[in-house]
């Protein structure tokens, strides 16, 4: 007979607690094959297709498109076994109808020859095996719905009216009861994100009603609890100074979430933890461009200027490997990494986004130019995986494509410098002695000044400039 798997979201690595549904690959009734991908989710880092370890006919889809989905909760329901057996159920299925993804009670015995149904493909996301082995524990919480389906999307009628059905454990409801006669109220939250959040802004989340089912706190809740609440201190301060609190018509309010939430989120870890400093030199870049259209012969590989600045930074963090590096503030110590994994800003429709090339001190200018414009066209098309946008060493930024000549980068941490380029334009320059007019640009380095003190971080861009302008400097390194 068939059996009925709950597929849940796994945990995508890197921190994330949750990801937003973007489009749903697959309907109710549909036959999947093992690793299928049967929804695509954006995570703060990118967006991913989620492949089911399970094959069979899926009877059940939990979430809306555009919902937030903490990991851990249910994704899809889908009935593996005999192909008799294999139509739509309506539900989760009696081995899963009666048990919260939280309880402590243990998973019901399998029936015999669920051990080669339930063995998935034996392909994992980070952190996420589909093996019988790694059965999960669960946990009851009071107040919460009784089984899987109860956590279905009005895209689901059949899994809704099976999660209707679901019984509620007596003893929770009672210990409910029994908790707020005692005067405390047991807290509907399951994502660690959103208790973060209102620790963060100071809320309280027992005086909160959640909006999901069973009064299930969500992360809007939250965001419109903190919103509410700084109204109130907005109001009251306004009434202090009387100068009143009413709205701007036609003001606009855009959420911080996703990719434009992770980025504010960095750029406010960076400068809440990293002592920055900026420092920065004009560089003649006459010659560089000059080396760049020499490479760029017919019928060769062409040769990007970000892949030769790239180069140059690789062939600097050589001979000033401090800037390679990382703080560990657990342990109170500056780790030098022995690779050069280099990210450099892209900039996309979605946001921005550093893509990271592995290995670059190993790669050769024409490797890189292919690596950074594989990445680039990637990026633009929101098809990077969390291995390509995690783990840099050190940051190359060229803001110069935005026509500006300068800037004061903030640290991608936890990284420990960003070098940044300014627009190559035409100024009048002193060049062997006389007036000319050369094409220049401005280099900016900020750096971590933990890691080191103002002279490695002006020997560093030194070099840099010196290889900008005298490109074959570099050739006393091969």
């Amino acid at each position: 007979m068939a059996v009925v798997r709950e597929f849940t979201l796994p945990d995508l690595g890197e921190g994330l607690t949750e990801a937003v549904i973007v489009q749903w690959l697959v309907e109710v009734g549909d036959v999947v094959a093992v690793d299928q991908p049967v929804v695509e989710v954006e995570t703060a880092k990118a967006m991913v297709e989620v492949p089911c370890p399970y094959g069979g006919v899926v009877t059940a889809r939990f979430g809306a498109e555009g919902a937030e989905v903490p990991v851990g909760a249910a994704l899809v329901t889908v009935a593996v076994g005999a192909a008799d057996d294999l139509a739509p159920s309506g539900g989760a299925g009696p081995d899963t109808a009666g048990a919260e993804p939280d309880s402590l009670a243990p998973p019901a015995p399998a029936p015999a020859g669920e051990d080669a149904a339930d063995s998935g493909s034996g392909n994992v996301l980070v952190g996420y095996g589909t093996s019988a082995s790694a059965a999960r524990r669960r946990r009851v919480r009071p107040g919460t719905p009784a089984g899987p389906g109860a956590r279905a999307s009005a895209k689901s009628p059949e899994a809704t009216a099976s999660a209707a059905a679901a019984p509620v454990p007596t003893g929770t409801r009672a210990a409910a009861a029994g908790a707020e006669a005692a005067g405390t109220r047991t807290v509907a939250v399951i994502s660690p994100l959103v208790r973060r959040i209102a620790r963060e802004h100071g809320l309280d989340l027992r005086g909160l009603t959640g909006s999901g089912r069973d009064g299930l706190i969500l992360r809007t809740d939250v965001e419109s609890a903190i919103g509410a609440l700084r109204e109130r201190e907005t109001a009251a301060a306004g009434a202090a100074l009387g100068t009143g609190t009413a709205a701007v018509p036609g003001e606009e309010r855009i959420p911080l979430r996703g990719m434009r939430g992770a980025a504010a989120e960095k750029f406010s870890r960076s400068r809440r933890e990293i002592p920055d400093a900026t420092c920065w030199v004009d560089a003649d870049a006459t010659e560089l461009l000059a080396a760049r259209k020499a490479m760029n012969v017919p019928g060769a590989p062409k040769v990007s200027l970000l892949a030769l600045l790239a180069r140059i930074c690789t062939a600097a963090l050589a001979r000033y490997p401090e800037l390679n590096a990382t703080v560990d503030t657990s342990t109170q110590e500056i780790v030098r990494l022995p690779a050069v994994h280099l990210g450099f800003a892209a900039q996309t429709d979605r946001g921005l986004v550093v893509p990271v090339v592995r290995d670059a001190q190993n790669r050769t200018v024409e490797e890189l130019s292919a690596e950074m414009a594989r990445l680039t066209e990637t990026a633009r098309a929101g098809g990077l995986s969390l291995a390509e946008l995690t783990h840099g060493t050190f940051t190359l930024n060229n803001y110069g494509v935005f026509g500006v000549d300068g800037s004061t980068p903030i640290i991608n941490h936890p990284e420990a410098a960003m070098l940044g380029v300014g627009r190559i334009s035409a100024k009048p320059w002193v060049h062997e002695g006389e007036l000319a007019v050369r094409q220049v640009v401005q280099l900016s380095f900020t750096f971590d000044h933990r890691v080191c003190d103002g002279g490695t971080a002006g020997g560093f861009l030194r070099y840099v400039a010196d290889c900008v302008e005298r490109p074959a400097l570099l050739l006393r390194g091969l």
